[in-house]
Parts: structure tokens; C-alpha cells; sequence
């Protein structure tokens, strides 16, 4: 496996790395615990040194899974974790986490829990989850600075943020990297966001890089998904969305062929393709797709393949907002 830098900093993980949040959230139905322990394992014997975690997945179940999972591997992982969701409280307690808070004390009590769920003494690379506007970003950067010095933090991270945040952030504390969505299906980061990483020397990490499983190929206007399962809420995902972009896919397809490759490897050697500093975290709980998504870090495209994706891409017209409209207001604040 290949390996990157996140940015101008002294960063680098393998040149994809695992998500781990569909291990026991938002895609059910999931996997016993004895199994994604082993998947986790695995993935570090392929060459997988990074891995993003959270602890509204589950809640708190996910961050436990990895920690337990990496604990005699630690030395040889990068693990990233988030704080940013207020716990819902009485009733509400296994409601789905949708309150922020990024005030001083709420981050330092979510890193101290974070500690222990991953067996860890420091977190390698700490996001805030969602900007929250009740709290100045400067507050927050200064206080991830606090528990850099600490040594309870190595680097800082930031999700979904808006470029004027990133600047404010990145003056108080240097931002490590971004993570938010980004995909062939998926190209807002490239108006403002990716310039301005490039600029403020920060990495970026794509997540959902397979359009939540889309642009595998697997799923179609046929799919049925529980209501459980987070993509049922998502208007890309209704049947007539999905028929409309199933063109996209197409072309993966259709250029996969020519590299004896899968339209997810195509997927995921394009992101590899557009920067040096980005790091894309696809998701997996099969050790078929975690060997097939590692894969993809061997692909080269060439300069004309890359034109013909982009030649391709750029008629056809996505169909669907990637979020509600209640989520979509949470994002590039």
C-alpha cells in the first residue's frame, strides 16, 4: 500500500483508508463484533494504516470496536475520531444524535471518553464533527491546541466546514485535514474547498467516496433499503434518482473494463488521481470489498482516461440532493 501525507503536515497513512461507522451504524443489518474485529486486523495486514471512527456511531459501540480492535496494532495505525453531537438525554436517549456542541468542556469531556474507548493515550488526528455556530471556531481550535500541548491530541481536523472556517480555524490551531464528501458522484469541493486546501497546505479526506455504495454498481432503482438504513432518508437515493444516475455508473463501468478493474476501484482511483493530499476512507464490512477497495491504490489513469471520465461526467446531470433539507443546513458553515 502506498502511503501520503495529509497536507504540508507530518502525517501519512496509507493512500486509502477504512471507515468504520456502517460497522455498527447507519447501514444495517450489521456484523457480529468478532467478525469486524477481524476485518479491522486484516485490513492492517493489507497496508491499511488509517482509520475513522466517531463517537456518535453507535453511539460510543464504534469507537469501542476499534479500540479493541487495533489495541495490539496500535503502534502501526493512524486513528481519527470526532467530537461535536450533545447526547440526546432521558427518553431521547436512543434517538439519533442531531444537537451540537463544540464548548470547551463538552470537547475535552468527549476526548477523555474517547481515550478510554480506544484504548489509546492520544488520538492521532481529532475532527470537529459539524461546525457549530453557537461556539466560535477560534474557541474550538484553541482548545484542540490546549490538548495537542497536552499530548492527548496529535492532530486537528475539521468535517463539512465552509472555507471562511477552515481560514479561522486554521490561524488559531493548523488544520490537519478536512474530511467531507466527495466523489465522482459527488464534485462541490472542487469551486472553493480544494483550492483552498491546496493554499493553506491541508489534507482531505473524501468520505462516502463510493456515493454510499452507488457507484460500486451493486445497487439499482430495484434496491430495496430498510428504514433503518440512512440512505432511505436521502433524495439521491429514491428509486427514480437512482435510475437517473445509474449513467454515471455506466462510465465507470465502461472505463473499469478497459482496466480490468470494478467501477468501484475506477471510483476511488479517480479521487487518488485528483490530489496527492487526498485520502480517500471508503467503508466496508466484507473482506471482499475491503481487498477490492485496496486494490483501486494500484490504478494509475492515465491522462486520457481521465480526460474521457471527465469529458463523460460533465453531461451528465445529477439527479437528487445528497441530504435532506434539515441535514444539508449542518454543512459548510
Amino acid at each position: 500500500m502506498q502511503k501520503r501525507k495529509l497536507g504540508k503536515s507530518d502525517l501519512e497513512v496509507s493512500a486509502i483508508g477504512l471507515g468504520c461507522m456502517g460497522m455498527t451504524f447507519a447501514f444495517p443489518p450489521f456484523p457480529e463484533k468478532k467478525e469486524m474485529i477481524s476485518l479491522l486486523r486484516t485490513a492492517v495486514e493489507r497496508g491499511v494504516t488509517f482509520f475513522d471512527t466517531a463517537e456518535v456511531y453507535g453511539p460510543y459501540t464504534n469507537e469501542e470496536l476499534v479500540g479493541e480492535a487495533l489495541a495490539p496494532l496500535r503502534n502501526e495505525v493512524v486513528i481519527a475520531t470526532k467530537f461535536g453531537f450533545k447526547p440526546p438525554i432521558g427518553s431521547e436517549a436512543n434517538s439519533r444524535w442531531s444537537e451540537l456542541d463544540s464548548s470547551p468542556e463538552h470537547i475535552r469531556k468527549v476526548v477523555e471518553g474517547s481515550l478510554k474507548r480506544l484504548r489509546t493515550d492520544v488520538i492521532d488526528l481529532l475532527y470537529q464533527h459539524r461546525v457549530d455556530l453557537e461556539v466560535p471556531i477560534e474557541d474550538v481550535a484553541g482548545t484542540v491546541n490546549e490538548l495537542i500541548r497536552e499530548g492527548k491530541v496529535k492532530h486537528f481536523g475539521l468535517s463539512e466546514a465552509s472555507v471562511k472556517t477552515i481560514r479561522r480555524a486554521h490561524a488559531v490551531q493548523p488544520v490537519t485535514a478536512l474530511q467531507s464528501e466527495y466523489s465522482i458522484w459527488w464534485r462541490k469541493p472542487e469551486e472553493e474547498i480544494l483550492p483552498a486546501l491546496k493554499e493553506l497546505g491541508i489534507g482531505f479526506v473524501p468520505f462516502s467516496p463510493l456515493g454510499r455504495g452507488f457507484l460500486t454498481g451493486k445497487i439499482t432503482e430495484e434496491t430495496k433499503f430498510d428504514k433503518t438504513d440512512f440512505r432511505s432518508n436521502l433524495p439521491r437515493f429514491t428509486a427514480e434518482a437512482r435510475k437517473a444516475n445509474q449513467s454515471l455508473v455506466n462510465l465507470l463501468a465502461k472505463v473499469a473494463i478497459q482496466k480490468n478493474a470494478t467501477p468501484a476501484q475506477l471510483a476511488l482511483a479517480w479521487l487518488l488521481a485528483q490530489k496527492p493530499w487526498i485520502v480517500p476512507i471508503p467503508g466496508t464490512t466484507k473482506l471482499n470489498r475491503l481487498e477490492e477497495n485496496i486494490e483501486a491504490a494500484s490504478f494509475n489513469l492515465s491522462v486520457s482516461e481521465l480526460r474521457e471520465i471527465e469529458e463523460t461526467a460533465s453531461k451528465i446531470k445529477i439527479e437528487g440532493a445528497r441530504y435532506p433539507e434539515n441535514l444539508e443546513r449542518t454543512v459548510n458553515r
